[in-house]
């Protein structure tokens, strides 16, 4: 296959790669890959596989890598030469450059020295999680990858665990049993998720579940390749309009109408502008009787 060899201007291009299949690569990044001056990538085996899939040839360019053991000498370099007039084009290991990513420093690197910065965008384990997982989207959290020791993955589930969104996690394949079973723990075992495996490749599986159903599966299950793990927002209880009226008439006896709504808010768990126009409403019910 002939790729468009195309003038790229000076500075840093961010290129999204396959999370899988080799063919979801998109006709543009194969023609930045193409036409860079250098080429940069966090596994440079995977984009070699990745070129030579592609009939992309090298010309004479070495793949640099850039991943936690090479970085700041590395990044220093490429800004240099991309300042200096160099196109410079960084892949992930799979996916989109900078989700869970070293390539972020050479971003924010290239930014610092006012370098040029742009994205041939490409497919993401994220949102593809998010389309065959079956959870709501209309607002999603990325936490990436949690902690491996149990004590700081409780402690970051805890603070994930009021987000009004679906939470997308990464996970190893060796630590996921363990993360749902703490998940389950701190989130509550009812709380809808789903475990995605393997994303666009041959042996693809999304499996839905309560964490609680989900824990006790993975708990037994040898898992193998890329794991994305999705959990659903904590479902807010509906509460009995008498309940909180109730509860409104006894705090406004000896509090202020805001001082009240703040403490009927808080005791359960209502957003606090509900309860306040609710407040004013009974206030003026008083007031006039």
């Amino acid at each position: 296959m002939n790729h468009l060899e195309v003038p790229l201007t000076a500075g840093v291009w961010f290129v999204g790669v396959p999370i899988g299949t080799a063919r979801d690569i998109t006709l543009r990044a194969l023609d930045v890959l193409a036409s860079a001056d250098i080429l940069v990538a966090e596994d440079t085996r995977s984009l070699r596989k990745l070129l030579d899939i592609h009939g992309v040839p090298l010309g004479g360019r070495r793949i640099e890598a850039l991943h936690e053991h090479s970085r700041d000498g590395v990044i220093e370099r490429l800004v240099t030469q991309a300042k200096e007039g160099a196109s410079v084009a960084y892949a992930s290991e799979a996916g989109m450059p900078l989700i869970a990513d070293p390539g972020f420093e050479l971003a924010r690197a290239a930014r610092d020295q006012n370098v040029p910065v742009t994205c041939a965008p490409g497919p993401s384990a994220v949102l593809t999680a998010l389309v065959v997982a079956g959870l709501p989207t209309d607002a999603f959290h990325f936490a990436g990858f949690l902690p491996a020791s149990r004590g700081a993955r409780k402690k970051a589930l805890e603070k994930l665990a009021a987000i009004p969104a679906t939470v997308v996690l990464y996970e190893s394949p060796k630590r996921v049993g363990a993360l749902l079973q703490d998940a389950a723990g701190v989130l509550g075992e009812t709380r809808e998720s789903a475990v995605c495996r393997e994303l666009t490749k041959r042996f693809e599986e999304t499996r839905r579940g309560t964490l609680g159903e989900l824990a006790a599966f993975y708990a037994q299950a040898s898992v193998k390749g890329e794991v994305v793990v999705l959990i659903d927002r904590a479902k807010t209880q509906a509460i009995n309009p008498l309940d909180m009226d109730s509860a409104l008439k006894s705090a406004m006896t000896d509090m202020s109408v805001k001082d009240a709504a703040a403490f009927v808010a808080e005791t359960l768990d209502v957003p606090r502008r509900q309860i306040y126009q609710r407040a004013l409403a009974l206030a003026k019910e008083r007031d006039n009787n």
